[in-house]
């Protein structure tokens, strides 16, 4: 399906497509050999506070999230 670029940089995304996809308001989108895909993502809603509280159940500090990612970075 052909799909036109505006002026501001936004795409439609065409009904029929759109009718076949799960309901999702946001897309992750990749350029990859000068093509570009686009799949729907999930958005977690979860707040900040929400995310230190159960931190704090599990006994993480900053530390902690420090170490994980170099751990992360280490092995990607």
């Amino acid at each position: 399906m052909l799909a036109k670029i505006t002026s501001k940089n936004q795409i439609t995304i065409p009904k029929a497509i759109m009718e076949q996809l799960p309901p999702t308001e946001y897309f992750d989108l990749e350029l990859k050999e000068g093509v570009v895909t686009m799949q729907p993502a999930q958005v977690s809603t979860v707040g900040l506070e929400t995310i230190r509280a159960r931190m704090q159940q599990l006994g993480l500090n900053e530390k902690s999230v420090i170490d994980a990612v170099r751990w992360a970075r280490e092995h990607s």
